[in-house]
């Protein structure tokens, strides 16, 4: 699955968040401060990854920044993004289930490797819920 991927800075697992996803067989598009060419700070960081998701060049997007509040606020400005900011495994098959999220937003300052993983894992093995009262909420997004 290709996944666009933006940190602010290459700093606590942001160069974890890569390694991960290329190890479970995921096609990284890079931004932000992990690619050398573009502008490392969080909003245009999120934007560029967000873009990716809601113009069909990724499936899915990772977006970080320090609390991960930043990534996650600015891939939302993104129309079609789904951006959920995730410190743990349940939350992550939540963000999943219940809310269709296409974006995982993390923090760079409080995510550690074994977090990490644990997050991955979960989102990965959670799947959009089909419960009619769920998809209407995802559906209702797209009014707002």
């Amino acid at each position: 699955m290709r996944i666009a991927v933006s940190a602010d800075e290459r700093t606590g697992v942001a160069d974890a968040v890569v390694d991960e996803l290329r190890r479970r067989g995921h096609d990284p598009l890079v931004h932000g401060a992990l690619s050398d060419d573009e502008r490392p700070d969080w909003a245009w960081a999120s934007e560029r990854a967000a873009r990716d998701v809601a113009e069909g060049r990724a499936e899915q997007g990772v977006v970080c920044c320090w609390t991960g509040t930043g990534a996650s606020i600015a891939a939302n400005k993104v129309a079609g993004v789904r951006a959920a900011l995730c410190g743990d495994a349940r939350t992550a098959e939540g963000a999943r289930r219940w809310n269709d999220a296409n974006v995982l937003a993390l923090s760079l300052r409080s995510t550690s490797q074994a977090e990490l993983e644990e997050i991955l894992d979960a989102w990965f093995a959670a799947g959009p819920s089909e419960d009619p009262d769920d998809r209407a909420n995802i559906d209702h997004l797209a009014e707002i």
